[in-house]
C-alpha cells in the first residue's frame, strides 16, 4: 500500500504514516468535564447538550415512571419550519422562533423573558445556538441570515463590541466575491477558550461559497484563524484537485456542526460534497477535504488529521451529522475515540489523537462513470464493523409487497431503472437507484452515545432515484440559469419531489415576481438563498420560471451562469402509485450500537403512517428528521417523525416503547432535557414544514412528571 492511499485514509498525520488499521476501544469522558461540575448537571448549554453527545446525567425520569410525562407548557412560534436544540441556563431556555427571532422563555412555565429581532426574517434552520462562560461574562452566540451575533444572556441585546455593532458578515474573509457568497449558520459552532468556531451552510450549485472553518474572537469578533476546506497551492490536499480549482470551486464545507474535546483542543468537523454535486467533471480528483472528518488544532487551526468517507462525490454523500466522542473498550484497553455516522448507513471509528480506525477500513474498488469527462474514484473507503444501519442494495425481493397488485408494479417500475452496489454513478437518460437515499442513513439530528460506548443513531431506510441529463442545445438564458441554480432540487422538468422540493411548473400563477425575488434573496426550508442570481439574470430567471417574455439567447452567450455539460435531473423518491416508498418496511428505524465491540445490540421501526396502522398493516418505520437524546435514567427520546406526529421515549437497553404522546407538529428536532426545581424537563420542537399533509405551525412543547 503506497502513500497515497494512506493520504485517502488520512492518517498522514503530523508529517508521520501511521498504521492504517489497529485494534479497537472506547467509552465517554466526554469532552469540557470541569465545567460539568457547574451546573451542566441540571442545564442543557450547548448543542447536543452537557458535552454535546446528546446524553443527560439526569435521572429523575426512568423506564419505570416515564409513562407519566403529561405536556405542561406550550409556546407557538409561528408558520414555518422549526429544527431548533434549544439551550437552557438556569431557569432560562434560548431558543429561535419559526421566523429566526431568538427568545429566552422561563424553562419552567414558558413565559417569554425577551425576544430579540435582527431585522432579517430568517428563512434558514436553526438547529441551535453557542454559549460562552467565563467568570460573571456570558455570551450568546446566534445565527440569523447570513450574520452571527453576540447577545447578551439577560436582555437578548447585542453586544456592541462585538464585530459590527453586536454582528459578524459571514460572507467576509473566504476569499472570493462575498456578494456571490451564501452563507448561513444553520448549525451552530463550537466555543473553546475565547473563541467561537463556525462552519456554514451554502448554495450547492455554482457558484458557491468555498468551505471554511473559521475561529472568532468571542469578544471582538475577530477572526484568530481559518482552516480552508478546499486547499490552497502549498496546504495539504491541494494536489486532490485541479490546480487553481481553489479559486472557484464551492462547497466542501462544514455545515452540520462539529465535536469539540476541549481538554485536547480538538475539533473534529465533517464536511459536505463539492459543487457541482453531480458532475464533477471540472474537478478532477479526490477533492480533499470534501467528504471529510477533519481534526483541527481548535487553538490554532492546524490540521492533525483527516479521513475522507466518499472521494470524487458525485452522490450528495454529506457527512451530515456532528460526530459522537465516546470512549470504548477493546482487547483490554480504553481508548477516547470519535465516531461518526453517514448518509450511507456507515459508521466509522477512530482514535481521537492519531485518527487510526478501530475498526478496519477497507478501500474498495467500485464502478466506473459512464458519462462522458466524468472520472470517478476508482475506490472507496468501507468499514468492516459495524455492520451498515441501513439497507445497501436494492433488489426485487426487497421491493413493498403491500398487496399483490403493488409488488407487481414495483417489479415493473424497478426493472427500468439502473441498479448497483454503493458507489454506483448515475447515468444520462436513465434514473439510478440510491440506497439508502439522499436523506440518509444517517440526517442532520444526528446520534447520541451514552457512557457504555453504546451509540443510538436513528435512520432512514427509503430508495430515491437520480440522474443525468445533457444541458446541450439552445435555450433562453433564463432556462440556462434555471439548469444551472435550480435543477438540482426542482428537476429539469421542474416537476419536483413534493413535498420536500415543490414542483414550479405553474409557479408564476401562484407566486408573484416579487415573492419568488424574496425566496431568491433569502431562501427558505431546504433552499438556500441565491445572491449571486441579480440584475438581469435574476429577471431573466423570474421571467422564464413565470412564462413572460424573457431573452432567446444561446447558453454560450450568456456568459456568468452558463449550466454544465450535464445536470442533475432532480431528486425523485422511489414511491409507490400510492405514495408509500416502493421498497419493503422498515422505512425508518431507531438502533443502538455497542462501538466496543461493533455489535447490534437492537433495532426498532420507528414510527408509523397512522391510515396504514388503521388497516392493520403493523409498524412500518416512517421518514425521520431530527436526532435521539439518552439519559443516566435509562430513557432514550426521539421525536423525528415526520407522519404520525407523536413523540416517544424507549428504553435504551433493549429498544421497547415505553411511552408516546401526540405533537401538535412533527417533532423534527432534537430534544432537550433539563432540571429547574428539582424537576425534570423534556422539551422537544415541533413544525409542520416537513408535513405538509398536516396542519401547518411550530411550538415548543414541554413534558415533565405530575406533582413535583
Amino acid at each position: 500500500m503506497g502513500r497515497q492511499d494512506l493520504q485517502r485514509l488520512g492518517v498522514v498525520a503530523a508529517g508521520v504514516l501511521t498504521t492504517l488499521i489497529i485494534p479497537l476501544a472506547i467509552q465517554f469522558s466526554g469532552p469540557g468535564q470541569a465545567s460539568r461540575a457547574v451546573s451542566a448537571v441540571a442545564d442543557w448549554p450547548r448543542y447536543g447538550g452537557p458535552t454535546g453527545d446528546r446524553y443527560s446525567p439526569l435521572e429523575q425520569i426512568t423506564p419505570a415512571n416515564v409513562a407519566r410525562l403529561q405536556e405542561v407548557w406550550r409556546v407557538e412560534t409561528g408558520d414555518g419550519g422549526l429544527q431548533t436544540n434549544p439551550l437552557i441556563v438556569g431557569r432560562t431556555l434560548y431558543a429561535y422562533t419559526a421566523d429566526q427571532k431568538v427568545i429566552a422563555l422561563d424553562a419552567s412555565t414558558g413565559r417569554r423573558l425577551w425576544t430579540f429581532d435582527s431585522g432579517v426574517a430568517g428563512a434558514q434552520p436553526a438547529r441551535g445556538m453557542s454559549l460562552w462562560r467565563s467568570g460573571v461574562e456570558t455570551r450568546l452566540f446566534a445565527g440569523v441570515g447570513d450574520r452571527m451575533w453576540a447577545l447578551d444572556l439577560k436582555t437578548g441585546r447585542p453586544i456592541k463590541e462585538f464585530g459590527e455593532d453586536g454582528a459578524v458578515d459571514l460572507r467576509q474573509g473566504l476569499g472570493n466575491d462575498p456578494e456571490l457568497n451564501a452563507t448561513f449558520l444553520t448549525t451552530p459552532g463550537v466555543v473553546y477558550r475565547n473563541l467561537v468556531i463556525v462552519g456554514f451552510r451554502t448554495s450547492e450549485s455554482r457558484p458557491a461559497a468555498p468551505g471554511a472553518l473559521r475561529a472568532y474572537n468571542v469578544r471582538t469578533g475577530k477572526i484568530a484563524w481559518t482552516f480552508h476546506f478546499i486547499p490552497r497551492p502549498g496546504q495539504y490536499g491541494h494536489d486532490t484537485w485541479p490546480a487553481d480549482a481553489w479559486k472557484t470551486a464551492g462547497g466542501a464545507n462544514n455545515w452540520a456542526g462539529m465535536a469539540l474535546d476541549a481538554e485536547r483542543g480538538i475539533v473534529f468537523a465533517p464536511t459536505g460534497s463539492a459543487v457541482d454535486d453531480f458532475y464533477g467533471a471540472d474537478r478532477p480528483g479526490d477533492n480533499l477535504f470534501a467528504n471529510s472528518l477533519v481534526a483541527i488544532d481548535a487553538a490554532s487551526g492546524r490540521r492533525l488529521w483527516h479521513f475522507q468517507g466518499v472521494h470524487h462525490d458525485i452522490w450528495d454523500r454529506d457527512f451530515p451529522s456532528p460526530p459522537q466522542l465516546l470512549t470504548v473498550t477493546h482487547q483490554g484497553r480504553r481508548i477516547d475515540a470519535v465516531a461518526q455516522t453517514s448518509k450511507q448507513g456507515f459508521v466509522y471509528l477512530f482514535e481521537r489523537e492519531t485518527g487510526r480506525p478501530l475498526f478496519p477500513i477497507e478501500e474498495r474498488v467500485v464502478a466506473a462513470s459512464t458519462v462522458p469527462g466524468e472520472v470517478a474514484a476508482r475506490t472507496q473507503p468501507f468499514p468492516t464493523a459495524p455492520e451498515p444501519f441501513a439497507r445497501q442494495r436494492l433488489t426485487a425481493e426487497g421491493l413493498s409487497d403491500r398487496s399483490p397488485a403493488i409488488n407487481a408494479w414495483a417489479r415493473r417500475a424497478f426493472a427500468a431503472l439502473m441498479n448497483g452496489p454503493q458507489f454506483t454513478p448515475f447515468s444520462v437518460d436513465r434514473q439510478t437507484v440510491l440506497f439508502p437515499g439522499f436523506d440518509g442513513g444517517a440526517e442532520w439530528g444526528g446520534a447520541a452515545s451514552d457512557r457504555r460506548g453504546v451509540i443510538y443513531v436513528n435512520s432512514n431506510d427509503i430508495a430515491w432515484l437520480g440522474g443525468l441529463s445533457s444541458n446541450s442545445g439552445e435555450i433562453s438564458w433564463g432556462e440556462s440559469i434555471y439548469r444551472s441554480q435550480c435543477a438540482v432540487c426542482h428537476g429539469s422538468d421542474r416537476r419536483g419531489a413534493p413535498p420536500e422540493f415543490p414542483s414550479l411548473l405553474g409557479v408564476g400563477d401562484r407566486l408573484s415576481a416579487s415573492r419568488i425575488g424574496a425566496i431568491l434573496d433569502h431562501g427558505g426550508g431546504r433552499m438556500p438563498a441565491f445572491p449571486a442570481i441579480k440584475g438581469d439574470e435574476r429577471r431573466e430567471l423570474i421571467a422564464w420560471l413565470t412564462g413572460a417574455t424573457g431573452q432567446n439567447r444561446e447558453v454560450a452567450s450568456a456568459g456568468l451562469r452558463q449550466a454544465s455539460t450535464y445536470g442533475f435531473t432532480g431528486y425523485r423518491k422511489f414511491t409507490d402509485p400510492d405514495g408509500y416508498p416502493a421498497v419493503a418496511p422498515p422505512w425508518g428505524t431507531l438502533n443502538a450500537i455497542d462501538m466496543n465491540s461493533g455489535r447490534y445490540l437492537w433495532r426498532v421501526p420507528l414510527g408509523e403512517y397512522p391510515a396504514l396502522a388503521a388497516q392493520g398493516v403493523p409498524t412500518t418505520g416512517t421518514e425521520n428528521y431530527g436526532g435521539p437524546v439518552v439519559t443516566a435514567g435509562g430513557v432514550l427520546f426521539i421525536g423525528a417523525t415526520i407522519h404520525d406526529r407523536l413523540f416517544r421515549a424507549f428504553d435504551r437497553r433493549n429498544g421497547r416503547l415505553l411511552w408516546q404522546a401526540p405533537l401538535p407538529y412533527a417533532g423534527v428536532a432534537t430534544p432537550a432535557t433539563y432540571m429547574v426545581d428539582g424537576r425534570q424537563y423534556v422539551v422537544i420542537a415541533a413544525s409542520g414544514a416537513r408535513d405538509q399533509a398536516g396542519p401547518q405551525g411550530s411550538a415548543y412543547v414541554a413534558f415533565a412528571l405530575p406533582g413535583r
